[in-house]
């Protein structure tokens, strides 16, 4: 109980989506669409069902094509800043945790009792969702989804996921983006020990595989430590989804021997992850910077002074695999400047290395963009 001890105190098939097209229409939401009923409950174990988990994300985009804001969620007006956001969240899940806790406590004793045999801890599955396509979600991780008391998911596990989850189980979102952690990593760590020691079986939902760049590894170790058994359900990683709707081998024979997953931000307090950017320059490897549009033009600039050809074909995808996928086509030296014409945000991934120059897609990208210029 040190968690609520410690907070009292405080898809369709996806289609690829190039954005050299002048016709395509700015996305305004990720699958929200405006009702006049309200969502069936306010209870933040329901996030699924309301608007309240794309606006806390920035999923609205502020344009003229799009419709207007959301009014303001009832919960956050104390105050705008991220801080106060988390804080107002947490007073509002605190009432619900607890009563959960406590009704999964006293089932979980009423059946040992009647049962007569000893009251053990229940199971923590960490699962991977894959880079947001349903369809590429494993059977395994369907079958665990289905079956869970209690799930912890991530802000790229998407709604089609959460449709599978069983009409009995609870959810609760603990999401993370820039400049807003619904909860910390410790304090994920003390909620699945908490409810996993009630006998529940509990399931950690990450978008992609949850022990590539998901911090998979240090909730395992944690419950681990605490005797808590933990399962990993692998997920397809963003890399291979999105390498793969695009048509792109990480490794081709003859062009690329080797893949390199790369992170594009450290850890609060960690090293630049730039640093690697020396080793990174190979033309005979492909790299893949996850979470990287803010440091892309630094490490672009470094990957060249090591070496790596201005020329080297890149992609960046923003929100792969899903409806709303785009795609920026460019040379490594324009690869940033067209990312921020086009206005790409979080989740992108970036690859870059000659497989991309194999994407059926890659071609054609610039000889739609010389017909522009032509007809201009």
């Amino acid at each position: 109980m040190a968690l609520v001890n410690r907070l009292a105190s405080s898809v369709a098939s996806p289609r690829l989506r190039p954005t050299s097209s002048p016709a395509q229409p700015r996305i305004c939401s990720l699958r929200y669409t405006p009702s006049s009923s309200p969502p069936p409950s306010s209870s933040p174990f329901t996030e699924k069902h309301s608007p309240e988990r794309y606006r806390r994300d920035g999923w609205l985009y502020s344009d003229s094509l799009c419709q207007a804001p959301l009014p303001s969620s009832s919960s956050s007006s104390s105050g705008s800043d991220p801080d106060s956001l988390r804080r107002d969240d947490i007073a509002l899940q605190l009432p619900e945790l607890k009563n959960l806790l406590r009704v999964l406590k006293d089932k979980r004793e009423r059946s040992c009792r009647c049962g007569g045999q000893k009251c053990v801890p229940g199971n923590v599955y960490l699962v991977g969702t894959g880079p947001g396509d349903p369809e590429l979600l494993t059977l395994k991780a369907v079958r665990v989804i289905k079956g869970a008391d209690l799930l912890l998911y991530d802000r790229l596990v998407s709604n089609d996921v959460l449709d599978l989850v069983g009409p009995a189980a609870r959810l609760l979102y603990v999401g993370k983006t820039a400049g807003y952690h619904s909860r910390t990593q410790e304090e994920i760590h003390e909620l699945l020990l908490n409810f996993a020691e009630t006998g529940a079986t509990v399931v950690r939902l990450k978008g992609g595989d949850p022990l590539v760049f998901g911090r998979g590894g240090e909730e395992m170790d944690f419950l681990q430590q605490q005797g808590i058994q933990v399962q990993v359900i692998p997920g397809i990683t963003a890399a291979s989804g999105i390498a793969a709707e695009l048509g792109v081998p990480l490794t081709h024979r003859g062009v690329a021997n080797s893949v390199r997953f790369l992170t594009g931000h450290s850890r609060k307090g960690g090293t630049d992850p730039l640093f690697v950017a020396e080793n990174a320059a190979d033309p005979d490897s492909t790299l893949v910077v996850y979470m990287g549009l803010s440091t892309l033009p630094s490490l672009a600039q470094k990957l060249m002074h090591h070496g790596l050809p201005p020329s080297t074909p890149a992609a960046a995808v923003e929100r792969g695999t899903t409806p709303q996928q785009r795609v920026v086509f460019a040379e490594l030296k324009d690869l940033a400047d067209k990312i921020s014409a086009e206005k790409l945000v979080s989740p992108t991934l970036i690859v870059i290395g000659k497989v991309v120059a194999l994407s059926p897609f890659y071609s054609e990208s610039f000889e739609d963009a010389s017909m522009l210029v032509e007809a201009k």
